[in-house]
């Protein structure tokens, strides 16, 4: 089972992390601290807001057609 979420660390370097509840019943979980790019992740938000654009999705399907038979070439 995996659980990811980006936190701001706090001003005294500490972070409370609020596990969901599908993890009651676990005694025991890793946890990896990793440095975000925060470019990174206002690009990520970019492309999650970009699934939802009709005229991206309507781009996307337009493309997909025109290889539709590429593979059986």
């Amino acid at each position: 089972m995996t659980f990811e979420k980006t936190y701001i660390v706090q001003k005294d370097n500490q972070l409370i992390i609020k596990l969901p509840e599908r993890f009651k019943s676990r005694r025991k979980v890793k946890v990896i601290v990793e440095d975000v790019d925060e470019n990174r992740e206002e690009k990520i938000n970019a492309l999650k807001q970009a699934s939802e654009d009709p005229q991206f999705l309507s781009d996307i399907f337009e493309i997909s057609a025109d290889f539709e038979h590429a593979d059986f070439e």
